[in-house]
Parts: C-alpha cells; sequence; structure tokens
C-alpha cells in the first residue's frame, strides 16, 4: 500500500507566486490546500480549495508537512503566531520593500516598510520558541505574471499611449526576478537545512539601469513602445500633470528612487537554496494588460 502523499498548506495560491508554488507542488505529488479570499477556482487533481481570509478566517495549521505564505506577510505572521503547525515547514513570501521603504518621505511607505519588519520578528519569534523552521524569502521586482502592480504598470501605460516618459537621470540599478525563479525558490525552501528562521533577499539575475530595464520592457511589446527620455524639470511637470489626470498615481519617492541604487545580494540564497535565477528578458504577453490604468483611461 503507498503512502499518503505529503500534504501542503498555501496562502496566497491564486496569486502570481502562489499559481508557481501551486503547480510546482503538485507536479510533484503534493496534495495541497489552497486558500483563496474569493470563489475558489475550478478543481484541479490534488487541490482542495478552500476560502479564508488571514488572519482569523483561515483554518487550522496542524497537519501538513509544508506550509508556504504567497500573500500579505504581516496577516500571515498574525496567523502563524495564533496557530500551531506542528513539524511543518513554513516559507513565506515578503519584500525587500522593508530594505528600502523604512526611510521613505512617504507616510505610507515607512508604514508598509514598519509592517514587514514587524512581521519578519513576529516569525522569527515564532519559529525559535517551536524550534520549527521558517525561511523567509524577499524578492525584488517581480515580473513574469503580467500581474505585478510595477512592471505591469509601466507596460500597460505605454501599451495605451505607444510610449513612456521618464527622467534622462533614471539610471539607478535594478535587479528584476522572473516569478517562476521565486516559485523554484520556495520549493528549494523545504530542503534547507536547519530548524530555525533564516531569511534570503532574492534579486533577478541581472543588474541594470533603471531606464535600460524600461527600455527592454517596452521592446517586448508588440507593437514595440517607445522610451521618451526628458531634462528632470520637463518631466517634474509632466508627473504632476499625469497624476492630476489619474494616469498614475506614482508619489515623488516612487519618482525619486529611479535614480537610487536599489541591489541586493543572493549569495546566501544562492549558497543554502541553489537559488541561480535569470538575466531580465521580458517577452510579449508578460506584461499584463491595462488592468492598472485608471478606468476612464482603459
Amino acid at each position: 500500500m503507498n503512502p499518503p502523499p505529503p500534504r501542503a498548506l498555501v496562502f496566497g495560491a491564486s496569486g502570481q507566486i502562489g499559481r508557481r508554488v501551486l503547480a510546482r507542488l503538485q507536479a510533484r505529488g503534493w496534495h495541497v490546500v489552497a486558500l483563496c479570499r474569493g470563489e475558489p477556482p475550478a478543481a484541479a487533481s490534488g487541490v482542495e480549495w478552500r476560502r479564508g481570509a488571514l488572519p482569523d478566517a483561515a483554518g487550522a495549521g496542524d497537519g501538513f508537512d509544508a506550509i508556504f505564505s504567497c500573500g500579505p506577510l504581516d496577516l500571515f505572521s498574525l496567523w502563524d503566531e495564533r496557530h500551531a503547525t506542528g513539524a511543518a515547514r513554513a516559507g513565506a513570501f515578503g519584500s525587500t520593500s522593508g530594505h528600502v521603504k523604512h526611510a521613505s518621505s512617504e507616510p505610507a511607505e515607512r508604514e508598509l516598510a514598519g509592517r514587514l519588519r514587524a512581521a519578519e520578528a513576529r516569525l522569527a519569534a515564532a519559529a525559535a520558541a517551536r524550534g520549527a523552521t521558517v525561511t523567509l524569502l524577499r524578492p525584488t521586482l517581480v515580473y513574469g505574471a503580467g500581474s505585478d502592480r510595477n512592471l505591469s504598470r509601466i507596460a500597460a501605460l505605454a501599451r495605451r499611449h505607444g510610449f513612456f516618459l521618464l527622467p534622462h537621470d533614471a539610471c539607478g540599478l535594478r535587479q528584476p526576478v522572473h516569478v517562476d525563479d521565486l516559485g523554484d525558490a520556495a520549493l528549494a525552501a523545504l530542503q534547507r537545512a536547519g530548524t530555525d528562521f533564516a531569511a534570503y533577499d532574492l534579486p533577478g539575475g541581472e543588474t541594470l539601469p533603471y531606464r535600460e530595464m524600461v527600455a527592454r520592457l517596452l521592446q517586448s511589446l508588440r507593437p514595440p513602445a517607445r522610451l521618451l527620455l526628458l531634462p528632470g524639470p520637463l518631466f517634474g511637470f509632466a508627473a504632476v500633470l499625469a497624476r492630476w489626470l489619474r494616469v498614475h498615481d506614482a508619489g515623488a519617492a516612487v519618482l525619486a528612487r529611479m535614480r537610487q541604487d536599489l541591489v541586493f545580494d543572493a549569495s546566501a540564497a544562492a549558497r543554502d537554496l541553489g537559488y541561480a535565477p535569470r538575466r531580465f528578458m521580458p517577452e510579449a504577453g508578460m506584461s499584463g494588460s491595462d488592468q492598472y490604468l485608471h478606468p476612464s483611461l482603459r
């Protein structure tokens, strides 16, 4: 008689990262209990969909071999703090925004960074108290699924207008990471040695200037869109006008970061998780649609 398949609990399973984790677990023969806040997707082999919301309406955490959080880290950390998880290994996605936005000029960004850091502290404390293995994964700019709120938003605007504007000095370094590489990292976390809490930054496999990243993205569209570089004062005026017209809602801190280097070290993830992300090679069809435009402009 064959032993029962291992069981995994996946939060945020219908999101861009969650779908990748789910597919990899299915391919390896796991039985997955997948939670989503809305109407559950159609049934799939090896997947038991449940409707639930973190932190208080997501059910129990015992009886699983692995638990993955692919949604809001702060809500998962509250759930994890309140529920027994037995011997399950846990993998949770956070964000490098906790590093970047703690000193932002915008209160909402500082508040986000504070929530991320508090969530990490809760997960670390719970792991230490239980002697559990918890792996925190912090991606940089995510692309590849067409549902992120950074590169896909840029692609949607460029597709709509045929061009995209940047200041001429938008040369801050970036490391965009493909969503499939994050799915691989999540499964690798199950094999990580040790029974402790460990956190890893997950940048992409290439470091490039912001404007080159955007230019490469625009060239992947069909038809390609043009990148227009403006002098700083003229771009500032265009950004204010775009906010007034509700074309985008990027604040001053977002625009200032185009000139800042946001570079993270993947060596620890490479050593412990075998992390080997691909270079930034966007393709037509992976940058979403006009879903991020204001409704009046779709």
